[in-house]
Order: structure tokens, then C-alpha cells, then sequence
């Protein structure tokens, strides 16, 4: 799992596995940034393998944003984090606007 901030410290960008074994080394440099500012982007992009814990540390991180007054934004999410949200239906509690492909969307479930 890597971090990479961006020199102003308003956005950051995740890549690897946002699972159970690196939720907690990601957890509090998060948690200081959210701190350190009212806007935070987090790039999505990298992602290549999401369970529960890491999109609990994605909520946890809106739910900070929303306690502070603060602004939270997910971008260029990758087809793995989409497929969770699409799974636990979430992408309303978030606030983002979702893109999906044309190549995502053919692969998804029908209804």
C-alpha cells in the first residue's frame, strides 16, 4: 500500500491493496490531514483491492470531514472501489459523483 500527498497537503493519492492488513498504517496519517485542513481529495485511481475495513477507513474519513465542516472528495475511483460501493449501495452517503465506464458498466450485475 502506498501514500502519496501532494505538496500543498489538500489531496492524497492511495494505491495497492486498502484491505484489513494496511487499513491501520493508512488510519493515522489520514486522520492528520483531515486535521491539518477543511479539504481533502483522495485519488481512488491505484486502488487494486478494497475489503470492509478499508471502506470503513473511507467512511471514517467522511464522517470526520462531516463533523469538522469540512470537505471530503473521492476521485477516479477504481473498478474495485466501485464494485464495493456499488455492493453496499453507499454511494449516496458519500456525495461524489461516480463515472463508470462503459466497460465497468457491461461487466456489472443486471437487475
Amino acid at each position: 500500500m502506498a501514500i502519496e500527498f501532494t505538496e500543498d497537503g489538500g489531496a492524497l493519492r492511495l494505491s495497492g491493496e486498502l484491505t484489513i492488513y494496511h487499513a491501520a498504517e493508512i488510519k493515522q496519517p489520514l486522520l492528520t490531514m483531515l486535521q491539518a485542513g477543511n479539504e481533502l481529495e483522495i485519488d481512488l485511481s491505484g486502488i487494486s483491492e478494497i475489503d470492509t475495513a478499508g471502506f470503513q477507513l473511507l467512511m471514517l474519513a467522511k464522517r470526520e470531514t462531516d463533523r469538522t465542516g469540512g470537505n471530503l472528495r473521492l476521485t477516479s475511483h477504481s473498478p474495485a472501489v466501485l464494485e464495493l460501493i456499488e455492493l453496499y449501495n453507499l454511494a449516496g452517503f458519500f456525495g461524489d459523483p461516480l463515472v463508470i465506464t462503459a466497460a465497468h458498466g457491461a461487466g456489472g450485475r443486471s437487475s
